[in-house]
C-alpha cells in the first residue's frame, strides 16, 4: 500500500486492522507509545505479542515499567498491571530470532503464517483481538533472508486489509539505525504512522508530549474555553533535565491570559533551577512576546519562527 501523507495516529485510538509504523529517535518516546499500546490492549481484552530484538521478557517488562513510561499527565485511572498480564499469558514476549528464524532463514511467507497462527490461537483462547508489535532492527543484522524484510511488511499490510480484522500491529523503527531511504521505503508498506497520545485535545487546542528536547507541543488556540485545562496539563509536566521546551510553532492564536500562562507558568519563581524554552513562536505573536520583554527574562529563552 502506498501510504498517503496523513497525520500520525495517536496510539490510543488505534483499531483492529491497523498496521502502523512507529518512527522514533529516542527511547522515551518509544516507551511512551509502547506502554500505552500494551496497557490499552489489556483493557480491551486483547492478547499482546511483543517481538523483541533479542531482549528477554523480563527486560521488556522492566523497560516498559521504568520511570518515564506514563501515557499522560497525572495519575492514570484503571492502569492495568503489565506484570500480572505477563504472568497470565495475556502479554507475551518472543525474540525475533525464535519467531522468524526457526527454519534457519527469514522467509516472509512463513513469517506471515506464524503470525496468523498466533492470531488464531489467541482467538481460540478467548481474546477479543491481538496486538502485535515488533522491533525491526533485527532486519539489519544480515541474517539469511532479512534482505526480504520489505516484502514481509507488504504481506502483513495486505493481510490486515480485511472486512473482519482481528489484529493490529505496530512496527518499531529506530531512526538512529535506519537511514532516510530505508525508512521512506518501509513507510510505503504501512497504513500510516503511530505517535504518542496527546496530553489534551479539545478540538481547538492540542497539547502533545515531545521528547527531544523534553516538553510539549501546542497547536491551535489558547483562550478562555481551554485555559484551565491547559494550565492543569502544563503544571503536571515534569522533566529530569532542568529544561522544559514548549514548541509553539503550531499555535494560531493566544489571548492575554494564555500569554501569561505560557510566559509565567514555568518562570524561575515557580520552578527554581529550571529553564523554559519557548520554541517556534509564530510571527503573529512576535510583537506580543517582545512587548512582554521575554527576550531578556532570566530562565526563559525564546526562539522566533521567521516571518
Amino acid at each position: 500500500m502506498t501510504m498517503v501523507d496523513t497525520p500520525a495516529k495517536p496510539v490510543g485510538v488505534m483499531e483492529l486492522g491497523d498496521h502502523l509504523a512507529l518512527l522514533y529517535d529516542n527511547d522515551e518516546e518509544r516507551r511512551s507509545v509502547m506502554a500505552a499500546y500494551a496497557r490499552d490492549g489489556v483493557r480491551a481484552g486483547h492478547k499482546i505479542v511483543y517481538i523483541s530484538d533479542g531482549v528477554t521478557a523480563a527486560e521488556v517488562l522492566a523497560w516498559l515499567l521504568a520511570e518515564g513510561a506514563a501515557t499522560g499527565p497525572g495519575p492514570q485511572e484503571d492502569t492495568p498491571d503489565l506484570s500480572e498480564a505477563m504472568d497470565a499469558g495475556h502479554f507475551i514476549v518472543r525474540t525475533a530470532e525464535e519467531t522468524f528464524l526457526a527454519s534457519g532463514r527469514f522467509d516472509p511467507a512463513e513469517s506471515i503464517e506464524l503470525i496468523a497462527t498466533e492470531i488464531d490461537l489467541a482467538r481460540v483462547q478467548g481474546y477479543r483481538g491481538v496486538r502485535i508489535t515488533g522491533e525491526a532492527r533485527f532486519s539489519l543484522r544480515r541474517w539469511p533472508g532479512t534482505e526480504r524484510f520489505g516484502e514481509f511488511e507488504q504481506l502483513l499490510d495486505d493481510a490486515f486489509l480485511t472486512s473482519d480484522p482481528t489484529a493490529m500491529a505496530v512496527c518499531q523503527f529506530d531512526r538512529r539505525w535506519f537511514d532516510d531511504a530505508r525508512l521512506a521505503e518501509v513507510e510505503t508498506r504501512h497504513m500510516g504512522r503511530v505517535r504518542v497520545n496527546d496530553y489534551h485535545d479539545d478540538g481547538s487546542l492540542r497539547i502533545t508530549p515531545i521528547f527531544n528536547p523534553p516538553g510539549a507541543e501546542l497547536a491551535g488556540t489558547i483562550d478562555g474555553s481551554n485555559l484551565a485545562a491547559a494550565e492543569d496539563v502544563l503544571a503536571s509536566i515534569t522533566t529530569r533535565t532542568g529544561l522544559l521546551c514548549l514548541d509553539l510553532s503550531g499555535l494560531t492564536g493566544c489571548d492575554a491570559a494564555g500569554l501569561r500562562l505560557l510566559t509565567g507558568a514555568f518562570g524561575p519563581g515557580r520552578r527554581r533551577g529550571h529553564g523554559l524554552l519557548l520554541r517556534g513562536v509564530p510571527p503573529a505573536l512576535h510583537d506580543r512576546f517582545r512587548e512582554e520583554g521575554l527576550d531578556g527574562t532570566p530562565g526563559i529563552a525564546v526562539e522566533y519562527r521567521p516571518r
